[in-house]
């Protein structure tokens, strides 16, 4: 029969009298607990920021230049394949070869590129030639990055929303990409309006890419700090505005708490802009205002660059947005990150073909320099030959 009494239901805790001499006996320092704790030492000591302290500095301020920006070439390859699949190049290594090839190699590149954003496959990679990637790049003036993120995951209990993975072993993949001759890391969260944003998934994203800041700087390596707000949704620009106002702070709070060098890392926020499905649009100015004023109340002076994600806006609206915010003085470097709205029309030129490589390589420098225009706020539209369709696709996945 089941007890009736609630004293015999509940159970016992005797074992408790034991534990101060269980506690007693596991104290003895052991010779292989003095061997960990020797390395651990030593861990702390190898892991010093202030050994790349000048470096860093370096790094951030050659990116930050004026009239340059960041070459994003870090999609996976799977996304790599996605993207070669869709003008009917076989997604094969040599093929994702042949494309980087195309992009790093473009005559000129550095004048208006100060830094280029690679996959893992991509940092180790050559040109047909023989000559690796990451010197072709310095050749040109241009830092090579490394996109360090594992990519995202379902979040549990929560509607639809995502975490980034990718701290496990962290600082030894760092360490080993700058000896390969990496100077600047990329990790990206992102946050859903349509989805939450929840409370659990805002820290995970903040708390995560502080994390992986601290652990970059350690190995040399300048963080771009990227909590994309996904333009997938209903929501306008006053929505927006909001998320993004709490997104930052919390992110900044986190960089605060892990100690990071505000001086030495580089943001790449969404612009402040109406959700992908909303039907009322905004304007250049009015994503420009709304954007600038979100930084302004967030984003110390301190940090040298505010590196803007295209996020699938088509190549003329992201280029007319940076324009616009560079119409007036910032305390910091507003220039861009771009993917798609560097290279969608350069991938469709190509489209496997080596006979159209120059072709291609001549919209690439093209698309740089509008874009290294505006960030000099002298971008001029009635002079370009750039893009307008949009490039938005749902929960986009690099």
């Amino acid at each position: 029969q089941p007890p009736t009494d609630r004293a015999q239901r509940l159970p016992s805790y005797s074992y408790l009298t034991t534990m101060p001499s269980m506690m007693m006996k596991s104290t003895r320092v052991t010779p292989a607990m003095r061997r960990t704790n020797v390395a651990r030492r030593n861990v702390a000591v190898k892991a010093n920021v202030a050994d790349f302290a000048d470096e860093l500095l370096k790094t951030a301020n050659h990116i930050t230049s004026p009239g340059k920006g960041i070459l994003a070439m870090d999609e996976s390859n799977a996304t790599c394949g996605k993207r070669l699949e869709s003008v009917g190049v076989e997604n094969t290594e040599e093929n994702r070869r042949r494309y980087r090839e195309l992009l790093v190699s473009t005559p000129n590149l550095g004048e208006h590129i100060g830094g280029a954003i690679l996959f893992e496959e991509t940092l180790y990679q050559s040109t047909k030639d023989g000559k690796p990637f990451v010197d072709v790049l310095n050749g040109a003036g241009v830092l090579p990055g490394i996109k360090v993120d594992k990519g995202l995951r379902p979040m549990c209990n929560s509607n639809g929303e995502s975490w980034c993975m990718g701290l496990d072993g962290l600082a030894e993949r760092c360490d080993e990409y700058y000896k390969q001759g990496a100077r600047f890391a990329k990790w990206r969260s992102v946050i859903s309006i349509p989805d939450g944003p929840s409370r659990k998934a805002m820290v995970d994203c903040a708390y995560g890419l502080a994390r992986y800041a601290a652990i970059c700087q350690n190995s040399g390596l300048v963080p771009i700090v990227e909590p994309e707000i996904l333009l997938d949704g209903e929501h306008d620009i006053d929505r927006t505005f909001e998320v993004a106002s709490q997104t930052w702070a919390e992110t900044f709070k986190f960089l605060e708490d892990q100690d990071v060098l505000l001086d030495r890392i580089l943001l790449k926020p969404s612009m402040v802009g109406p959700g992908a499905d909303c039907p009322k649009r905004n304007t250049a100015d009015e994503v420009a205002a709304a954007t600038l004023r979100m930084l302004n109340s967030r984003v110390p002076p301190a940090v040298p660059g505010i590196m803007f994600l295209s996020g699938g806006l088509s190549e003329l609206d992201s280029t007319l947005y940076l324009n616009a915010m560079n119409q007036s003085p910032n305390p910091w470097h507003v220039s861009f990150s771009y993917a798609r709205a560097l290279q969608n029309t350069v991938l469709k030129t190509w489209s496997g073909d080596d006979a159209k490589v120059a072709e291609a390589q001549e919209i690439l420098f093209n698309r740089t320099k509008d874009n290294g225009m505006a960030q000099l706020g002298k971008f001029d539209a009635e002079n370009t030959s750039v893009n307008s369709d949009g490039m938005f696709v749902r929960n986009y996945q690099y």
